[in-house]
């Protein structure tokens, strides 16, 4: 976890990487809630018997349930002492460079882009996350996010 006391503290930070969070685990459980939640239950995600002799071998994550998880590794990876509120603003681009079979661990590494100040005296903030696999050398996801932040 890296602590900043100021927002305005990351504005000279643009370009470099600002943290890389905790790992955490995607079980089947962790698949399957996010089935039911979406209603997206195709059976790569859903069926082990099946998907064990599918393209993967295995369940996969959803690679939206991938998605999903950057608000959990941005808040194991950085803290910013001085915000009241944040919220996501969306993302520019998103891309699932390969599958997370069940199992697998998910880090995220975290790229600072933009740091822009808001007329309404927010700072909006634009970051790259690349979400990796413990053990693989190709990232499972890489997204560019974009979130506001008030202090």
């Amino acid at each position: 976890m890296r602590v900043f006391e100021k927002l305005a503290d990351l504005k000279p930070l643009v370009g470099q990487e600002l943290a890389v969070s905790d790992w955490f685990p995607v079980s089947q459980q962790r698949i399957d809630q996010f089935a039911e939640a979406t209603g997206d239950h195709q059976w790569i995600h859903v069926d082990p018997a099946r998907a064990a002799k599918g393209p993967f071998g295995a369940t996969i994550a959803h690679g939206f349930l991938t998605l999903s998880m950057l608000p959990l590794l941005l808040e194991t990876a950085v803290d910013i002492r001085d915000v009241k509120m944040g919220v996501n603003y969306g993302l520019n681009r998103v891309r699932f460079t390969a599958p997370v079979p069940v199992g697998s661990e998910l880090r995220g590494r975290i790229r600072l882009l933009a740091f822009d100040d808001l007329p309404d005296g927010g700072v909006q903030l634009t970051t790259e996350v690349t979400i990796e696999r413990k053990g693989s050398d190709k990232p499972a996801c890489i997204a560019e996010s974009i979130s506001r932040r008030y202090a």
